[in-house]
């Protein structure tokens, strides 16, 4: 039986658009072709209308169909700085990590997941399991979950700490080879680069000449 909220997306679907994101995404999966515009103002509405309760049945819902658009609006429900409780939420994007098969997707969740990781900066603990995992995407979703501290200019001193935690984290992804690894060390450097210029210069000192030859360029653009 088809869900309710999918039947929401499936009404601005676009075929033709539909399938150029099939040929660029390059992942089996069904694809709608409904602008990121639209899923935004429908995730929206749907915001304001439900409990957290709700929302996050509905998330896991729209996960388990497996449609692309379906996978990026289910993210986009549980994108909100202040969810309370949030722990459901949190349990929730956690157990789609394994899940994670193409960069768009991931990103998505992830951006759910940095606001719920500024919200407890103890869940630091659990995401540091994910950088020994086998799972490339979940391996990457450490960096791209954390994102958020690259970002203070003024960090207080846990701030700090989890920032060069999380270098740590880096540091230890700068010998994988997979393309995708290297640009996420690259990402988090180069934001970092923005408001830490002095953490990321020692990095590079230190580890750039382990990273390709792209990523330690994209690594310091800004600096």
């Amino acid at each position: 039986m088809s869900h309710p909220l999918i039947e929401e997306i499936e009404a601005h679907a676009d075929p033709d658009r539909a399938e150029g994101q099939a040929s660029y995404h390059k992942f089996p999966r069904r694809y709608l072709g409904v602008p990121n515009p639209i899923l935004n103002d429908l995730t929206k509405t749907w915001r304001q209308q439900m409990s957290v309760e709700d929302r996050v049945a509905a998330a896991d819902a729209l996960w388990r169909t497996d449609v692309y658009e379906a996978r990026v609006a289910a993210a986009k429900l549980l994108t909100q700085a202040r969810i309370r409780p949030d722990r459901e939420v949190w349990k929730l994007l956690v157990s789609w990590v394994p899940d994670f098969d193409s960069w768009a997707i991931a990103d998505h969740a992830c951006m759910a997941m940095q606001k719920r990781l500024v919200a407890d900066p103890a869940r630091l603990d659990e995401v540091e399991t994910w950088t020994t995992s086998e799972h490339m995407w979940t391996r990457r979703a450490a960096l791209v979950s954390t994102l958020p501290w690259t970002k203070q200019n003024h960090p207080k001193p846990a701030e700090l700490v989890a920032r060069d935690r999380i270098l740590g984290w880096a540091a230890g992804y700068v010998e994988d080879r997979d393309w995708f690894m290297q640009k996420a060390v690259a990402w988090w450097l180069r934001e970092l680069s923005k408001h830490d210029a002095d953490r990321t210069r020692a990095f590079l000192e230190r580890h750039g000449d382990a990273m390709k030859p792209f990523a330690r360029k994209e690594a310091g653009r800004h600096l």
